[in-house]
């Protein structure tokens, strides 16, 4: 028995109608976004396109070097993915709680929702050590694995 699946053709009506309704989407966020203060919310994207492009991308790239040369030193190149998928998922939570886990906005996110500041970088560490954590077992795992499956070594 096969399946089949729902083909929708490029440039299909279908297709058509749901891009005009993303755009039309697109375009009701950035008019509401630019409403008040625009000139701020425009200085705050050029100020963020740039800093990620002259400044944490050569970070990232000389950070996945740095990973790649040691594994690749260690014999264990494969292990690659186990380091930076729980790396770029730290760094992605980091990206997005750093004003609350710096502690820098800690008043206004008091005054605005009544909790308590306190312990976001704790729990930001305790994330991170859970993502390596679990990516070490997975490798350990897959590692003893694919031991077993390995012939005996002749004597």
């Amino acid at each position: 028995m096969t399946s089949r699946r729902l083909r929708v053709a490029l440039g299909s009506p279908l297709q058509l109608l749901l891009l005009a309704c993303s755009f039309a989407l697109a375009a009701y966020a950035g008019i509401r976004l630019l409403a008040g203060d625009w000139f701020a919310v425009a200085l705050w994207i050029v100020g963020a396109a740039l800093l990620h492009d002259l400044v944490l991308v050569p970070l990232y790239a000389a950070a996945d070097r740095a990973v790649i040369h040691g594994l690749t030193a260690a014999g264990q190149r494969a292990w690659t993915p186990y380091v930076r998928v729980p790396a770029a998922l730290s760094a992605l939570l980091l990206l997005v709680w750093f004003p609350l886990i710096s502690g820098r906005t800690a008043e206004r996110y008091r005054l605005a929702t009544g909790l308590s500041p306190d312990g976001f970088l704790t729990r930001w560490l305790l994330i991170t050590a859970v993502l390596f954590g679990g990516s070490a077992a997975l490798l350990a795992l897959r590692v003893r694995r694919a031991a077993k499956q390995r012939p005996p070594a002749p004597h």
